[in-house]
């Protein structure tokens, strides 16, 4: 039977334009990034110091005596407004890198820590320390990114070589391997020094407080680049969901395809790391989400998986400010209660069998 673009031949329906999102996955987007907006406007209302909420309004409005306080345009400006910048980019890289990777690897189960960035990222952070005499944040999220990127090259060039080039088991083995080697050797260098153990410790708990303004502009264009290659890797990973045999017939070069998709990966994860520092559960609730709405289609996938996973996060960072208010809970033990609880469902789902098809 011959299969036209996007539509079947033979069947009166014209075929619809590539990269065009079906009315499911467009109206999804548009109801997320109207949630989106709204958490976006309540993050610059909420926080945990005293400026009551009225107060950020008038400030956001435009009242002059409002913006004539100092106090108010520091808690909504400097503070509050860096952090729900940081929150949409994080979640966004995170719930796109990993789509990626479990559209690559057909598992729906896959997670940016396979390619190291993580352990990469904290290897980074402690040599920094204790090294290089890093002491301020940006110094920090610089080391972070140069060691979740370096341990993420590391990984491609490992899966890269010998036979089975590229392959999804090859890849997870050798971020699975270099990942505990990367935690060893971060153990190793923290046992010995006290000071650098305070700093990342806070660093490690996954938190957004204290991100500044300065610290999300150099990121930009690298989350912008694996953003571009994620969208543009759309086709080719729809291809792989049948499998390799049946994407090398199409044209397409199954090897190369995941070496793509994990550079993509790599500045997606390892930007948001250095932002935020370790975040879990967001790279499986979010690709989870989007595939229920948009089942196979990979660049609704991307899309819906971009705007859920940024939606999370600023509610998120939101609920940490005010849950043991005036103190603050790291996003991470957040996000925890609840992928936690989600992921045994998803594993216990009748369509989790499936779920890796739809990828």
């Amino acid at each position: 039977m011959l299969i036209a673009q996007e539509g079947v031949a033979g069947t009166g329906d014209p075929p619809r334009p590539a990269g065009r999102l079906h009315r499911p996955t467009l109206w999804t987007a548009l109801g997320l990034l109207a949630v989106l907006l709204v958490c976006a406007l309540l993050s610059l209302l909420v926080g945990t110091g005293n400026s009551p909420v009225a107060r950020a309004w008038d400030f956001l409005a435009g009242d002059p005596t409002a913006r004539a306080d100092a106090q108010l345009r520091l808690a909504v400006v400097d503070v509050r407004l860096p952090r729900t910048v940081a929150a949409v980019l994080v979640g966004a890289s995170l719930g796109v890198a990993g789509c990626l990777l479990q559209a690559a690897t057909r598992n729906p189960l896959a997670e940016t820590g396979l390619l190291g960035v993580n352990s990469g990222a904290a290897l980074g952070v402690v040599v920094g320390l204790t090294y290089l005499g890093v002491e301020s944040s940006y110094g920090v999220l610089v080391c972070a990114l140069l060691g979740g990127m370096a341990a993420s090259a590391v990984v491609l060039l490992l899966a890269a070589s010998g036979r089975a080039a590229g392959s999804p088991l090859k890849l997870v083995l050798a971020g699975s391997a270099l990942g505990a080697t990367f935690h060893g050797m971060t153990s190793y260098v923290l046992l010995g020094t006290q000071s650098t153990f305070d700093v990342y410790r806070y660093w490690t708990i996954g938190s957004l407080a204290g991100v500044e303004t300065s610290d999300t502009y150099p990121l930009l264009p690298l989350i912008a680049l694996g953003l571009l290659i994620a969208y543009g890797s759309s086709r080719p990973l729809a291809a792989l969901a049948l499998g390799d045999d049946s994407a090398r017939a199409l044209g397409h070069h199954p090897g190369r395809v995941r070496l793509v998709v994990a550079v993509s990966v790599t500045l997606l994860a390892g930007c948001a790391v250095a932002l935020a520092g370790p975040i879990a559960f967001l790279g499986l609730l979010a690709p989870y989400v989007a595939r229920a709405v948009t089942g196979p289609r990979v660049a609704g996938q991307v899309t819906l998986s971009a705007l859920t996973g940024a939606c999370v996060m600023i509610v998120a960072d939101i609920l940490a400010r005010v849950v043991i208010r005036p103190w603050e809970t790291p996003v991470s033990v957040l996000l925890a209660f609840i992928g936690g609880p989600l992921l045994v469902w998803i594993a216990r789902s009748r369509r989790f069998s499936t779920a890796g098809g739809a990828a």
